[in-house]
């Protein structure tokens, strides 16, 4: 289950990536280019949200639901291993 977790991890990362550098930025039309605010002002209405960004809105709670389940996973699967599980401990009598 873990190494399905990441590969799926990893294809949604690079998507996310390629979708993010895709999008133009909010004032990249041709006005913006003059020093003009064009037709996207900063708190005026916004339109109905394109593919790109649904994309990167979906993109991105999958990539979030990723990495939640990959720690838990991982952390229940090192849950009962230790870093001293193969050393035999051993106590030393204090010194009077």
């Amino acid at each position: 289950m873990i190494p399905l977790l990441v590969v799926l991890h990893i294809i949604v990362s690079l998507f996310l990536i390629g979708v993010v550098l895709l999008q133009q930025g909010k004032s990249a039309d041709l006005a913006a280019a003059f020093g003009g605010q064009g037709s996207q002002t900063a708190f005026g209405p916004r339109g109905a949200a394109n593919l790109l960004t649904r994309l990167t809105t979906y993109s991105a709670i999958i990539f979030m639901l990723t990495s939640i389940g990959l720690t838990i996973l991982l952390s229940r699967a090192s849950a009962d291993r230790s870093v001293l599980a193969g050393h035999p401990t051993t106590q030393s009598t204090p010194k009077k």
